[in-house]
């Protein structure tokens, strides 16, 4: 089996929509409307390519701790976002994906708006495995606050009984 290219919704309504005024803006609303636990962060994609994927988050009240500073599970959330986007627009047609694990280490106190990037040095697999994202957050003095790694279990996508791909039924 070889690498076919991703046919993620969210990649094609990126490449229509990410030069066009609010473009962005209207993307990352409507990932939040089919996954709306992202919601909590109010995202705004920066890149959706396959292979690297960023957003940026505001700081805001919202999603601070008692200290003031964004909180870990936000910075958490926002890793998640970009990893599952990444994948999603990276991996072959032929796979299906969905996170099984997530190592993080807080590195730095969060106090301004905020940049996740996940990038991937290769994404051409061609075989069921665990496959570890790597993401860092940073604020906008360029210093990392958060590095997670987020493991994506892959697998082929089921076949119906005629032959149709089952997209994203898990096993």
């Amino acid at each position: 089996m070889s690498y076919k290219a991703s046919n993620s919704q969210i990649l094609r309504v990126w490449q229509m929509l990410e030069g066009k005024p609010f473009g962005k803006w209207m993307v990352s609303r409507v990932l939040c409307f089919f996954v709306p636990y992202f919601n909590s962060i109010k995202p705004v994609f920066t890149l959706i390519q396959p292979g690297q994927v960023e957003a940026k988050v505001e700081k805001r009240r919202a999603i601070l701790n008692h200290i003031k500073s964004v909180h870990a599970i936000a910075m958490c959330n926002a890793a998640e976002l970009v990893a599952g986007t990444c994948m999603d627009v990276s991996l072959s047609s032929d796979f299906r994906w969905i996170p099984v694990g997530m190592e993080v280490r807080y590195v730095k106190i969060a106090k301004t708006d905020l940049h996740a990037v996940c990038k991937l040095d290769s994404y051409s697999w061609d075989e069921p495995q665990d496959v570890v994202m790597p993401v860092s957050v940073y604020d906008l003095n360029g210093d990392e606050v958060l590095e997670a790694k987020i493991t994506m279990r892959i697998s082929h996508k089921r076949e119906t009984a005629s032959g149709d791909p089952a997209a994203q039924v898990l096993s």
